[in-house]
Protein backbone atom coordinates (compact mmCIF):
# COMPACT_ATOMS: atom_id res chain seq x y z
CA UNK A 1 0.00 0.00 0.00
CA UNK A 2 2.83 2.33 0.86
CA UNK A 3 4.36 1.65 -2.57
CA UNK A 4 1.14 2.71 -4.32
CA UNK A 5 1.02 5.94 -2.26
CA UNK A 6 4.61 6.58 -3.16
CA UNK A 7 3.86 6.18 -6.91
CA UNK A 8 0.86 8.54 -6.76
CA UNK A 9 2.94 11.11 -4.83
CA UNK A 10 5.60 10.90 -7.53
CA UNK A 11 2.95 11.40 -10.24
CA UNK A 12 1.44 14.31 -8.32
CA UNK A 13 4.82 15.98 -7.83
CA UNK A 14 5.54 15.46 -11.58
CA UNK A 15 2.29 17.13 -12.68
CA UNK A 16 2.71 19.87 -10.03
CA UNK A 17 6.25 20.63 -11.17
CA UNK A 18 5.87 20.13 -14.95
CA UNK A 19 2.33 21.28 -15.62
CA UNK A 20 0.37 22.96 -12.77
CA UNK A 21 3.14 25.22 -11.48
CA UNK A 22 4.19 26.58 -14.95
CA UNK A 23 0.55 27.14 -15.94
CA UNK A 24 -0.17 28.81 -12.58
CA UNK A 25 2.76 31.16 -13.09
CA UNK A 26 1.46 31.98 -16.54
CA UNK A 27 -2.01 32.69 -15.24
CA UNK A 28 -0.65 34.83 -12.38
CA UNK A 29 1.40 36.76 -14.90
CA UNK A 30 -1.69 37.22 -17.02
CA UNK A 31 -3.63 38.29 -13.92
CA UNK A 32 -1.03 40.94 -13.05
CA UNK A 33 -1.25 42.26 -16.57
CA UNK A 34 -5.02 42.37 -16.59
CA UNK A 35 -5.97 43.84 -13.21
CA UNK A 36 -8.15 46.30 -15.02
CA UNK A 37 -10.46 43.45 -16.15
CA UNK A 38 -12.26 43.53 -12.86
CA UNK A 39 -12.17 42.34 -9.30
CA UNK A 40 -14.24 39.23 -9.92
CA UNK A 41 -11.99 38.02 -12.74
CA UNK A 42 -8.95 38.54 -10.49
CA UNK A 43 -10.48 36.66 -7.58
CA UNK A 44 -11.39 33.71 -9.80
CA UNK A 45 -7.88 33.29 -11.13
CA UNK A 46 -6.39 33.84 -7.69
CA UNK A 47 -8.04 30.67 -6.35
CA UNK A 48 -5.86 27.58 -6.44
CA UNK A 49 -8.82 25.32 -7.34
CA UNK A 50 -9.52 27.40 -10.44
CA UNK A 51 -5.91 27.11 -11.54
CA UNK A 52 -5.99 23.35 -11.05
CA UNK A 53 -9.13 23.01 -13.22
CA UNK A 54 -7.74 25.19 -16.02
CA UNK A 55 -4.44 23.29 -15.97
CA UNK A 56 -6.28 19.99 -16.15
CA UNK A 57 -8.37 21.12 -19.14
CA UNK A 58 -5.26 22.23 -21.03
CA UNK A 59 -3.51 18.90 -20.27
CA UNK A 60 -6.51 16.92 -21.53
CA UNK A 61 -6.56 18.99 -24.75
CA UNK A 62 -2.86 18.36 -25.35
CA UNK A 63 -3.37 14.62 -24.71
CA UNK A 64 -6.18 14.33 -27.28
CA UNK A 65 -4.18 16.28 -29.88
CA UNK A 66 -1.13 14.01 -29.53
CA UNK A 67 -3.32 10.90 -29.50
CA UNK A 68 -5.10 11.99 -32.72
CA UNK A 69 -1.78 12.51 -34.44
CA UNK A 70 -0.44 9.11 -33.45
CA UNK A 71 -3.70 7.47 -34.56
CA UNK A 72 -3.45 9.13 -37.98
CA UNK A 73 0.11 7.89 -38.40
CA UNK A 74 -0.81 4.34 -37.39
CA UNK A 75 -3.95 4.08 -39.60
CA UNK A 76 -3.82 1.70 -42.58
CA UNK A 77 -3.75 3.39 -45.99
CA UNK A 78 -2.87 2.62 -49.63
CA UNK A 79 -0.68 4.12 -52.35
CA UNK A 80 -0.41 3.13 -56.04
CA UNK A 81 2.81 3.04 -58.06
CA UNK A 82 1.75 3.38 -61.70
CA UNK A 83 3.45 2.04 -64.86
CA UNK A 84 6.24 0.03 -63.27
CA UNK A 85 8.42 -1.63 -65.91
CA UNK A 86 8.43 -5.42 -66.18
CA UNK A 87 11.74 -7.28 -66.43
CA UNK A 88 11.42 -10.54 -68.35
CA UNK A 89 13.97 -13.24 -67.52
CA UNK A 90 14.56 -15.68 -70.40
CA UNK A 91 17.07 -16.72 -73.06
CA UNK A 92 16.69 -13.99 -75.67
CA UNK A 93 18.89 -15.81 -78.17
CA UNK A 94 16.69 -18.91 -78.28
CA UNK A 95 13.15 -17.65 -77.76
CA UNK A 96 10.70 -14.92 -78.73
CA UNK A 97 8.01 -14.09 -76.18
CA UNK A 98 4.56 -12.59 -76.72
CA UNK A 99 2.17 -11.45 -74.00
CA UNK A 100 4.63 -9.86 -71.56
CA UNK A 101 3.04 -6.67 -70.17
CA UNK A 102 5.23 -3.63 -70.69
CA UNK A 103 4.24 -2.14 -67.32
CA UNK A 104 2.09 -2.89 -64.27
CA UNK A 105 0.59 -0.97 -61.34
CA UNK A 106 1.63 -1.78 -57.77
CA UNK A 107 -0.73 -1.06 -54.87
CA UNK A 108 1.02 -0.65 -51.49
CA UNK A 109 -1.11 -1.20 -48.36
CA UNK A 110 0.14 -0.40 -44.85
CA UNK A 111 0.57 2.26 -42.21
CA UNK A 112 1.08 5.76 -43.57
CA UNK A 113 4.45 6.05 -41.94
CA UNK A 114 5.57 2.83 -43.65
CA UNK A 115 4.12 3.90 -46.99
CA UNK A 116 5.97 7.17 -46.80
CA UNK A 117 9.21 5.34 -46.17
CA UNK A 118 8.49 2.80 -48.93
CA UNK A 119 8.05 5.56 -51.51
CA UNK A 120 11.41 7.08 -50.59
CA UNK A 121 13.34 3.87 -51.10
CA UNK A 122 14.51 2.72 -54.58
CA UNK A 123 11.88 0.82 -56.55
CA UNK A 124 12.83 -2.79 -57.29
CA UNK A 125 11.90 -4.21 -60.69
CA UNK A 126 8.84 -6.33 -61.36
CA UNK A 127 10.15 -9.69 -62.60
CA UNK A 128 8.55 -12.36 -64.74
CA UNK A 129 10.70 -15.48 -64.71
CA UNK A 130 10.43 -17.54 -67.92
CA UNK A 131 13.87 -19.14 -68.05
CA UNK A 132 12.69 -22.66 -67.20
CA UNK A 133 9.69 -22.69 -69.56
CA UNK A 134 9.49 -24.43 -72.92
CA UNK A 135 7.76 -23.24 -76.13
CA UNK A 136 4.00 -22.97 -75.71
CA UNK A 137 1.45 -20.88 -73.83
CA UNK A 138 1.84 -20.37 -70.06
CA UNK A 139 0.23 -18.42 -67.22
CA UNK A 140 3.08 -16.88 -65.23
CA UNK A 141 2.99 -14.88 -61.99
CA UNK A 142 4.74 -11.52 -61.79
CA UNK A 143 6.90 -10.98 -58.72
CA UNK A 144 7.92 -7.87 -56.83
CA UNK A 145 10.02 -7.71 -53.69
CA UNK A 146 9.16 -4.57 -51.76
CA UNK A 147 11.63 -2.66 -49.63
CA UNK A 148 9.45 -2.59 -46.48
CA UNK A 149 8.31 -5.91 -45.05
CA UNK A 150 5.38 -4.36 -43.14
CA UNK A 151 3.85 -3.11 -46.40
CA UNK A 152 1.64 -5.40 -48.49
CA UNK A 153 2.37 -5.11 -52.23
CA UNK A 154 -0.24 -6.11 -54.83
CA UNK A 155 0.56 -6.24 -58.58
CA UNK A 156 -2.02 -5.50 -61.26
CA UNK A 157 -2.01 -7.59 -63.39
CA UNK A 158 -0.43 -10.23 -61.21
CA UNK A 159 -0.51 -13.02 -63.84
CA UNK A 160 0.47 -12.78 -67.52
CA UNK A 161 -0.45 -15.25 -70.26
CA UNK A 162 2.65 -15.54 -72.43
CA UNK A 163 3.40 -17.52 -75.58
CA UNK A 164 6.95 -18.76 -76.13
CA UNK A 165 8.21 -19.33 -79.68
CA UNK A 166 11.53 -20.70 -80.89
CA UNK A 167 13.44 -17.74 -82.36
CA UNK A 168 14.13 -18.21 -86.09
CA UNK A 169 16.30 -16.07 -88.37
CA UNK A 170 16.46 -15.20 -92.08
CA UNK A 171 18.61 -12.95 -94.28
CA UNK A 172 16.72 -10.21 -96.13
CA UNK A 173 17.74 -7.54 -98.62
CA UNK A 174 17.50 -3.99 -97.34
CA UNK A 175 16.65 -0.82 -99.26
CA UNK A 176 16.59 2.87 -98.40
CA UNK A 177 13.46 4.97 -98.09
CA UNK A 178 13.47 8.75 -97.62
CA UNK A 179 10.91 10.25 -95.22
CA UNK A 180 9.94 13.88 -94.60
CA UNK A 181 11.23 14.94 -98.01
CA UNK A 182 8.85 17.91 -97.92
CA UNK A 183 10.93 19.30 -95.04
CA UNK A 184 13.98 19.56 -97.33
CA UNK A 185 14.72 22.92 -98.95
CA UNK A 186 12.58 23.01 -102.10
CA UNK A 187 15.65 23.70 -104.27
CA UNK A 188 17.40 20.56 -102.98
CA UNK A 189 16.88 16.92 -103.83
CA UNK A 190 18.26 13.67 -102.44
CA UNK A 191 19.44 12.09 -105.66
CA UNK A 192 21.25 9.03 -104.30
CA UNK A 193 21.48 6.94 -101.11
CA UNK A 194 24.09 4.23 -100.56
CA UNK A 195 23.86 1.89 -97.56
CA UNK A 196 26.94 0.26 -96.02
CA UNK A 197 25.34 -3.21 -96.33
CA UNK A 198 22.94 -4.92 -98.72
CA UNK A 199 21.22 -7.31 -96.31
CA UNK A 200 20.34 -7.80 -92.66
CA UNK A 201 19.16 -10.68 -90.47
CA UNK A 202 15.60 -10.66 -89.16
CA UNK A 203 14.77 -12.74 -86.08
CA UNK A 204 11.52 -13.77 -84.46
CA UNK A 205 8.73 -16.36 -84.60
CA UNK A 206 8.50 -18.06 -87.98
CA UNK A 207 4.97 -16.79 -88.60
CA UNK A 208 6.20 -13.20 -88.27
CA UNK A 209 9.18 -13.76 -90.54
CA UNK A 210 6.78 -15.08 -93.17
CA UNK A 211 4.85 -11.80 -93.02
CA UNK A 212 7.87 -9.59 -93.72
CA UNK A 213 7.82 -8.34 -97.33
CA UNK A 214 10.48 -5.61 -97.18
CA UNK A 215 13.05 -4.23 -94.79
CA UNK A 216 13.67 -0.48 -95.07
CA UNK A 217 16.38 1.84 -93.82
CA UNK A 218 14.46 5.07 -93.18
CA UNK A 219 16.51 8.18 -94.02
CA UNK A 220 14.77 10.99 -92.14
CA UNK A 221 15.41 14.43 -93.64
CA UNK A 222 14.72 15.99 -90.23
CA UNK A 223 17.74 14.13 -88.82
CA UNK A 224 20.19 15.43 -91.45
CA UNK A 225 22.14 18.33 -89.97
CA UNK A 226 22.28 21.40 -92.24
CA UNK A 227 21.50 19.63 -95.54
CA UNK A 228 23.23 21.24 -98.54
CA UNK A 229 24.54 20.27 -101.97
CA UNK A 230 27.18 17.58 -101.63
CA UNK A 231 27.74 14.16 -100.04
CA UNK A 232 26.75 13.60 -96.41
CA UNK A 233 27.80 10.62 -94.26
CA UNK A 234 25.16 9.34 -91.82
CA UNK A 235 27.00 7.22 -89.26
CA UNK A 236 25.12 8.13 -86.08
CA UNK A 237 22.95 5.10 -85.07
CA UNK A 238 20.08 7.44 -84.22
CA UNK A 239 19.97 8.90 -87.74
CA UNK A 240 18.62 5.81 -89.55
CA UNK A 241 15.74 3.61 -88.40
CA UNK A 242 15.43 -0.01 -89.58
CA UNK A 243 11.85 -1.19 -90.06
CA UNK A 244 10.27 -4.39 -91.42
CA UNK A 245 6.96 -4.12 -93.34
CA UNK A 246 4.42 -6.59 -94.64
CA UNK A 247 3.01 -6.36 -98.17
CA UNK A 248 0.38 -3.84 -97.02
CA UNK A 249 2.97 -1.52 -95.49
CA UNK A 250 2.17 -2.46 -91.89
CA UNK A 251 5.14 -2.63 -89.51
CA UNK A 252 6.07 -6.15 -88.34
CA UNK A 253 7.67 -6.41 -84.90
CA UNK A 254 10.80 -8.48 -85.49
CA UNK A 255 14.39 -8.16 -84.32
CA UNK A 256 16.74 -6.75 -86.99
CA UNK A 257 20.47 -7.53 -86.79
CA UNK A 258 22.45 -5.36 -86.90
CA UNK A 259 20.10 -2.79 -85.44
CA UNK A 260 22.11 0.15 -86.83
CA UNK A 261 23.35 0.97 -90.30
CA UNK A 262 25.40 3.67 -92.02
CA UNK A 263 24.53 5.54 -95.21
CA UNK A 264 25.96 8.03 -97.69
CA UNK A 265 23.45 10.59 -98.96
CA UNK A 266 24.07 12.66 -102.09
CA UNK A 267 22.17 15.96 -102.19
CA UNK A 268 21.85 17.86 -105.48
CA UNK A 269 19.96 20.88 -106.76
CA UNK A 270 18.76 19.93 -110.27
CA UNK A 271 17.23 22.84 -112.17
CA UNK A 272 16.30 23.94 -115.66
CA UNK A 273 15.53 27.23 -117.42
CA UNK A 274 12.35 27.03 -119.52
CA UNK A 275 10.49 29.69 -121.53
CA UNK A 276 7.19 31.17 -120.40
CA UNK A 277 4.52 31.12 -123.12
CA UNK A 278 1.55 33.49 -122.82
CA UNK A 279 -1.44 31.67 -124.32
CA UNK A 280 -4.48 33.83 -125.26
CA UNK A 281 -7.82 32.21 -124.41
CA UNK A 282 -11.11 33.31 -125.91
CA UNK A 283 -11.88 35.50 -128.94
CA UNK A 284 -10.97 39.17 -129.19
CA UNK A 285 -13.58 41.68 -130.39
CA UNK A 286 -14.94 41.20 -133.93
CA UNK A 287 -12.62 42.55 -136.58
CA UNK A 288 -9.66 42.66 -134.17
CA UNK A 289 -6.57 40.47 -133.79
CA UNK A 290 -3.63 40.36 -131.40
CA UNK A 291 -0.67 42.28 -132.73
CA UNK A 292 1.79 41.90 -129.88
CA UNK A 293 2.27 40.09 -126.57
CA UNK A 294 5.03 41.13 -124.17
CA UNK A 295 5.79 39.63 -120.76
CA UNK A 296 8.07 40.91 -118.01
CA UNK A 297 9.05 37.27 -117.37
CA UNK A 298 10.17 35.43 -120.49
CA UNK A 299 11.72 32.41 -118.76
CA UNK A 300 11.90 30.84 -115.31
CA UNK A 301 14.18 28.45 -113.45
CA UNK A 302 12.40 25.37 -112.15
CA UNK A 303 13.69 22.88 -109.55
CA UNK A 304 12.65 19.23 -109.66
CA UNK A 305 14.01 15.72 -110.08
CA UNK A 306 15.91 15.06 -113.30
CA UNK A 307 13.22 12.82 -114.81
CA UNK A 308 10.58 15.52 -114.32
CA UNK A 309 12.78 18.29 -115.71
CA UNK A 310 13.42 16.26 -118.86
CA UNK A 311 9.70 16.29 -119.71
CA UNK A 312 9.10 20.03 -119.22
CA UNK A 313 9.85 22.13 -122.32
CA UNK A 314 8.00 25.33 -121.38
CA UNK A 315 5.38 26.73 -119.02
CA UNK A 316 2.11 27.99 -120.50
CA UNK A 317 0.37 30.93 -118.81
CA UNK A 318 -3.24 31.53 -119.98
CA UNK A 319 -4.56 35.07 -120.57
CA UNK A 320 -8.28 35.71 -121.06
CA UNK A 321 -8.66 37.94 -124.19
CA UNK A 322 -12.36 37.30 -124.74
CA UNK A 323 -13.91 40.50 -126.19
CA UNK A 324 -10.61 42.44 -126.04
CA UNK A 325 -10.92 45.69 -128.09
CA UNK A 326 -7.78 47.62 -127.13
CA UNK A 327 -4.42 47.22 -125.41
CA UNK A 328 -4.56 45.76 -121.91
CA UNK A 329 -2.14 44.91 -119.11
CA UNK A 330 -2.57 41.60 -117.25
CA UNK A 331 -1.04 40.47 -113.94
CA UNK A 332 -0.87 36.68 -114.32
CA UNK A 333 0.19 33.84 -112.03
CA UNK A 334 2.84 31.38 -113.19
CA UNK A 335 1.83 28.00 -111.81
CA UNK A 336 4.33 25.27 -111.02
CA UNK A 337 3.97 22.20 -113.23
CA UNK A 338 3.26 18.92 -111.48
CA UNK A 339 6.34 17.56 -109.70
CA UNK A 340 8.17 20.91 -109.64
CA UNK A 341 9.24 21.84 -106.10
CA UNK A 342 10.33 25.44 -106.68
CA UNK A 343 10.02 28.07 -109.40
CA UNK A 344 12.04 31.29 -109.64
CA UNK A 345 9.08 33.54 -110.56
CA UNK A 346 5.42 33.13 -109.68
CA UNK A 347 3.87 36.20 -111.38
CA UNK A 348 4.35 38.16 -114.58
CA UNK A 349 3.01 41.41 -116.04
CA UNK A 350 1.76 40.98 -119.63
CA UNK A 351 0.83 43.64 -122.23
CA UNK A 352 -1.45 42.56 -125.09
CA UNK A 353 -2.22 44.95 -127.98
CA UNK A 354 -4.76 44.52 -130.79
CA UNK A 355 -5.16 45.89 -134.33
CA UNK A 356 -7.47 45.36 -137.28
CA UNK A 357 -7.73 41.75 -138.44
CA UNK A 358 -6.85 40.47 -141.92
CA UNK A 359 -6.72 36.92 -143.26
CA UNK A 360 -5.03 34.70 -145.83
CA UNK A 361 -5.30 31.12 -147.03
CA UNK A 362 -2.68 28.38 -147.06
CA UNK A 363 -3.63 25.75 -149.62
CA UNK A 364 -2.91 22.05 -150.06
CA UNK A 365 -1.55 21.38 -146.58
CA UNK A 366 -1.08 17.64 -146.22
CA UNK A 367 -2.88 15.81 -143.41
CA UNK A 368 -0.99 13.87 -140.76
CA UNK A 369 -2.41 10.84 -138.98
CA UNK A 370 -1.93 10.54 -135.20
CA UNK A 371 -2.53 7.62 -132.83
CA UNK A 372 -3.20 5.13 -135.63
CA UNK A 373 -3.18 1.56 -134.30
CA UNK A 374 -0.44 -0.71 -135.62
CA UNK A 375 -3.19 -3.14 -136.63
CA UNK A 376 -4.65 -0.75 -139.24
CA UNK A 377 -3.68 1.10 -142.40
CA UNK A 378 -5.35 4.39 -143.49
CA UNK A 379 -6.29 5.82 -146.89
CA UNK A 380 -8.18 8.95 -147.90
CA UNK A 381 -11.61 8.24 -149.38
CA UNK A 382 -10.84 10.77 -152.15
CA UNK A 383 -8.09 13.16 -153.27
CA UNK A 384 -9.99 16.00 -151.58
CA UNK A 385 -9.57 14.18 -148.28
CA UNK A 386 -5.78 14.08 -148.52
CA UNK A 387 -5.12 17.80 -147.95
CA UNK A 388 -6.93 20.90 -146.70
CA UNK A 389 -6.87 24.68 -147.04
CA UNK A 390 -6.19 26.59 -143.82
CA UNK A 391 -7.48 30.12 -143.21
CA UNK A 392 -5.10 32.17 -141.06
CA UNK A 393 -6.40 35.34 -139.36
CA UNK A 394 -4.45 38.03 -137.56
CA UNK A 395 -2.85 41.43 -138.01
CA UNK A 396 -0.99 41.87 -141.27
CA UNK A 397 2.45 42.07 -139.69
CA UNK A 398 1.89 38.68 -138.05
CA UNK A 399 0.28 36.61 -140.81
CA UNK A 400 2.71 37.83 -143.47
CA UNK A 401 5.37 35.73 -141.71
CA UNK A 402 3.23 32.59 -141.42
CA UNK A 403 3.83 29.87 -144.03
CA UNK A 404 2.81 26.24 -144.48
CA UNK A 405 5.82 25.28 -142.40
CA UNK A 406 4.33 27.10 -139.41
CA UNK A 407 1.03 25.21 -139.55
CA UNK A 408 0.36 21.65 -138.40
CA UNK A 409 -2.79 19.88 -139.67
CA UNK A 410 -3.73 16.38 -138.44
CA UNK A 411 -6.50 13.93 -137.50
CA UNK A 412 -6.59 11.87 -134.29
CA UNK A 413 -7.39 8.22 -135.05
CA UNK A 414 -7.33 6.94 -131.48
CA UNK A 415 -10.03 4.30 -130.81
CA UNK A 416 -11.09 4.14 -134.48
CA UNK A 417 -11.70 0.63 -135.90
CA UNK A 418 -11.70 -0.74 -139.46
CA UNK A 419 -14.16 1.00 -141.80
CA UNK A 420 -14.88 4.41 -143.34
CA UNK A 421 -15.04 7.35 -140.93
CA UNK A 422 -15.54 11.11 -141.05
CA UNK A 423 -12.81 12.45 -138.79
CA UNK A 424 -12.42 15.98 -137.38
CA UNK A 425 -9.56 18.08 -138.76
CA UNK A 426 -7.32 19.73 -136.16
CA UNK A 427 -5.15 22.77 -136.98
CA UNK A 428 -2.36 24.20 -134.86
CA UNK A 429 0.05 27.06 -135.47
CA UNK A 430 3.20 28.17 -133.73
CA UNK A 431 2.26 31.86 -133.39
CA UNK A 432 -0.41 32.36 -130.73
CA UNK A 433 -1.24 35.84 -132.01
CA UNK A 434 -2.99 34.33 -135.05
CA UNK A 435 -5.96 31.99 -135.37
CA UNK A 436 -6.03 28.92 -137.63
CA UNK A 437 -9.04 27.14 -139.13
CA UNK A 438 -9.49 24.50 -141.84
CA UNK A 439 -12.00 25.31 -144.58
CA UNK A 440 -13.34 21.76 -144.24
CA UNK A 441 -14.24 20.50 -140.79
CA UNK A 442 -13.93 16.76 -141.47
CA UNK A 443 -12.28 14.40 -143.94
CA UNK A 444 -13.37 10.90 -144.95
CA UNK A 445 -10.83 8.18 -144.20
CA UNK A 446 -10.81 4.40 -144.75
CA UNK A 447 -9.16 2.22 -142.07
CA UNK A 448 -8.26 -1.29 -143.14
CA UNK A 449 -7.09 -4.31 -141.14
CA UNK A 450 -3.44 -5.17 -141.77
CA UNK A 451 -2.67 -8.75 -142.79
Amino acid sequence: MSKIKFVFKRIGRFFDKRLITPISKMVLWFTEKSKDLGKSFERMFARKSSLVVISLLIAVGIFYYVDAKSTTISQTSAEVLYNQKVNAIYNEELYSIEGIPEAVDITMIGRRSDLYLAKQLPIDTVDIDLKDLKPGTHDVSLKYKGAINSVNYKIDPSIATVTIYPKMSEARLISADIVNQDKLNSKLSISKVELDRKEVIIKGPQYKLDQVATVKALIDVNKIDNPSVGTIELSDPDKIELVAYDKKGIIIDVEIVPNTIKATVEITSPSKVVPVNIIPEGKVAFGKAISNITSTVESVTIYANEDILANIKSIDVPANVDGLESAKRYNLNIKKPSGVREISETTTSVNITVESEVSKELENIQLEYKNLSDNYSVNAASTDDMSVTVVVKGVKSVIDNITEDNVHVYVDLKDYKAGTHDVDVIVEGNDVRATYESKVKTVSLILGQKR
